[in-house]
């Protein structure tokens, strides 16, 4: 399929925050059509660590999510700084959000985190041989316990659903089967 080429008649941005910039762009489809309000989420993206302990547990947070109020149960993440590449970040939010540093951080994959209304990606890594180095230090918004799983535990929760932040599922199964896949 050929991309089809969609033309940006007018933009502004409608809300700029540390927390959240959306931008408001007029388009003409190819057709001719002129969508007047079309909101597209920038974002440098977000990393997420599927972290292993030395004694091969799953590194998870149990946090407050605001948007939907409810505590979540996730697999460590946080925002891309302007200018700081992944890994780097990776292993910030790790330590920042678990007091855990890891003795290797390799990249596993980057996808799309939202392509219909967002720019940005979501990088996810693998971290092993995790040991507390220090006591959490969360952000500001972020109120979060640490917990760990046996990787048939983390399993489970994947399957009946007490893992269910669409990043932590799609990270928590793409781990699991790299680990598969290279035993």
């Amino acid at each position: 399929m050929e991309k089809p080429r969609w033309r940006r008649i007018a933009s502004r941005l409608v809300i700029d925050s540390p927390f959240l910039r959306i931008r408001q762009d007029t388009v003409e489809l190819p057709n001719g059509t002129v969508v007047p309000e079309y909101f597209v989420r920038e974002s440098a993206g977000f990393v997420m660590i599927f972290a292993l302990t030395t004694d091969e547990r799953v590194i998870l947070v149990r946090q407050y999510r605001y948007g939907s109020d409810t505590l979540s149960l996730e697999l460590p993440a946080g925002m891309l700084e302007p200018g700081e590449d992944p890994e780097t970040c990776a292993a910030r939010e790790l330590l920042e959000e678990t007091g855990y540093e890891a003795q290797r951080i390799r990249p596993l994959a980057s996808y799309a985190a939202e392509a219909v209304r967002s720019d940005g990606r979501a990088y996810i890594f693998t971290a092993t041989n995790a040991r507390k180095v220090a006591e959490p230090q969360p952000d500001l918004t972020e109120h979060l316990e640490v917990e760990f799983a046996t990787l048939e535990e983390f399993a489970a929760m994947l399957r009946d659903g007490r893992i269910d932040s669409l990043a932590s599922v799609a990270t928590g199964y793409r781990a699991l089967a790299d680990r598969m896949s290279v035993r």
